[in-house]
């Protein structure tokens, strides 16, 4: 199949039905689907599905002891996938989600061995991009958003930079244009307090900790 019959052009601001509906399909039957998070193309896949899960980390060659965060489309999905959600990470919920702040937890039972890759901790991000929360919504469970890249490369904030490894690995691309790039989301370990900040990015230290005040 020529790698164009695979993409579909979707309105990053008011997402087509029938697309999200298309991406959401593929998701659930095992699938792998690019999409756009706020700065960056994702990967998308069914969290709870083991045999999707490792083909995300085939298509990107990532070491399997790299975790892989996931997008949910509400906080009550958070319940299932974590041990507890303390008293700082609901004021970092209720002030930045959705957004671009990863929130790392201890897994609950439910999260597959190999997202927490051996950390026994999941990052959890309620994203702001039309696109991702209408496909996370219509999947009906948890994706996966790690970056459409082969591990060690940078980052894509166009389709067009995407490596041809990556894009005829994958089932379906959800091309919304460029996208705003520059620093993925903020990662922040809420297992442990006080929390610990793995990653500054696209919300300063300043802020998030303003909140913890």
């Amino acid at each position: 199949m020529n790698l164009k019959d695979n993409i579909r052009r979707v309105d990053g601001r008011q997402p087509q039905d029938d697309i999200i509906q298309e991406a959401a399909r593929i998701i659930c039957s095992g699938g792998v689907v690019v999409f756009p998070t706020t700065g960056l193309y994702g990967l998308a896949a069914d969290a709870f599905n083991p045999a999707a899960v490792d083909k995300v980390f085939a298509v990107k060659r990532r070491p399997p002891d790299k975790p892989i965060l996931i997008l949910v489309s509400n906080i009550g999905e958070i319940w299932r996938l974590v041990r507890e959600i303390s008293p700082a990470a609901e004021r970092l919920m209720t002030a930045f989600w959705p957004g671009k702040l990863t929130l790392v937890f201890k897994a609950g039972a439910g999260v597959l061995p190999g997202l927490a890759a051996g950390t026994g901790n999941i990052g959890i991000r309620l994203p702001v991009h039309p696109v991702a929360r209408c496909l996370v919504r219509a999947a009906g469970r948890p994706i996966t958003a790690t970056s459409a890249n082969l591990s060690s490369q940078s980052a894509c904030s166009r389709i067009t930079d995407i490596d041809p490894a990556v894009a005829g690995a994958v089932d379906l691309i959800l091309d919304a244009g460029p996208l705003e790039g520059g620093a993925g989301s903020t990662i922040l370990d809420v297992s442990r307090y006080p929390p610990v900040m793995l990653r500054e990015g696209a919300i300063p230290k300043a802020r998030i900790f303003s909140v913890l005040l």
